[in-house]
């Protein structure tokens, strides 16, 4: 697949995460109990990612990420950050999980919910580059493009506690500058290494449209224009370089949190869509969850909507005759062009991963492929 530098070829994408294999979460666990030390639990790492990069490739997977083998999920990219109390910070859900509603296609949905606060005790700083070390030694073995990925700033905003930090910073807003100067020097390491495709999970977009996740915020229009502002910062000046975003609505071990269609509240879509200046926009369709296609009129021209018609919560293979059919659909409010296809989220956004299995996954990765060749030719 032909790739121009800022990424508007690209048709296929996956969000960054892929199922760990077992001998990789058992080690996690050995490590965490303290039977493993650091040095032989980075040695398992490299093996499987050396493994995951090659599985991609035999797939012709244009951009190749590591799986996210070095994490325990997917918002790790902020732990090596000092000053803030970074175990707080775990994917949505962690806490609560209920069974009792389901979505169209049979998965658990989450209790609604925010991450604990937590406290800054001292100025934010990057004491590691965790995201710089795992593409270095992902793009290390593989000539394809590597892209890098981390957690945008409005997510660590959420596990924020301003009245208990006012110590270090006056005010929500010093908090952020800190936030985004820390990530720039992150995106920057990564540059500098030679990355040009910087993927940013921002899962908080979605409570914007949801009408609880709304309603438990003092002031949503505020905090939209903090976050749009936020992950603009992030990837100023950096040119040359495909920014791609991506929205979900949680994807906790196949269990989602959030409701709410991109259409029901258009104005604030409109406003995501058009003041992001991410290239790459990854939005989640795999369920009647996120409505129809109708939103993608708001997508800018020189902007790609990546459409997560994959679902990674299920074990249900999706055809190639389905996906043609979906993106024909969406290609009604946005030409062809301007597509492209994806899972809906990642496959292992935390450890032990979503309720599928490996041979699952990669059929899935295969079916997207055909697809976009069919779609594309």
């Amino acid at each position: 697949m032909r790739r121009t530098g800022d990424g508007s070829d690209l048709r296929v994408d996956t969000i960054g995460s892929l199922l760990r294999p077992g001998v990789l979460v058992d080690a996690f666990t050995q490590a965490d109990a303290g039977r493993l030390d650091e040095a032989a639990l980075q040695s398992i790492q490299d093996e499987a990612i050396e493994q995951v990069i090659a599985e991609q490739e035999k797939r012709g997977l244009p951009v190749l990420t590591d799986g996210e083998f070095r994490r325990r999920h997917f918002m790790e990219s902020f732990s090596h950050v000092s000053g803030f109390d970074h175990g707080r910070l775990a994917p949505l859900g962690v806490a609560v999980i209920t069974d009792e509603v389901a979505a169209p296609s049979g998965d658990g949905a989450m209790a609604h919910g925010y991450l604990e606060r937590a406290a800054v005790v001292e100025p934010l700083r990057l004491a590691r580059n965790q995201v710089l070390e795992e593409f270095t030694f992902a793009q290390s073995r593989t000539d394809r493009v590597v892209k890098a990925s981390l957690i945008n700033p409005g997510r660590i905003v959420e596990a924020y506690d301003e009245e208990a930090s006012r110590g270090v910073y006056e005010d929500v807003d010093e908090f952020v500058a800190a936030v985004v100067a820390v990530q720039r020097q992150m995106v920057g390491g990564v540059v500098d290494a030679g990355c040009r495709y910087v993927h940013i999970d921002a899962p908080g977009y979605t409570a914007y449209v949801d009408r609880d996740s709304r309603e438990a915020m003092a002031n949503p229009d505020a905090s939209l224009e903090r976050a749009i502002g936020a992950d603009n910062a992030v990837m100023q000046g950096f040119d040359g370089v495909t920014f791609g975003l991506h929205m979900c609505r949680g994807n906790f071990r196949g269990r989602w949190a959030r409701e709410g269609a991109y259409d029901d509240y258009a104005e604030v879509t409109e406003r995501i869509y058009t003041e992001l200046r991410h290239q790459r926009l990854m939005l989640e369709y795999d369920s009647d969850r996120a409505g129809g296609f109708d939103s993608l009129r708001f997508v800018p021209a020189g902007k790609i909507a990546v459409l997560g018609l994959i679902s990674t919560k299920s074990q249900r293979l999706e055809t190639v005759d389905e996906l043609q059919r979906r993106v024909e659909a969406a290609s009604r409010f946005l030409p062809l062009e301007q597509l492209a296809i994806s899972p809906q989220c990642g496959f292992g956004s935390v450890l032990d991963g979503n309720p599928l299995d490996e041979d699952t996954q990669w059929r899935k990765l295969e079916v997207m492929m055909k697809a976009a060749d069919r779609i594309w030719a």
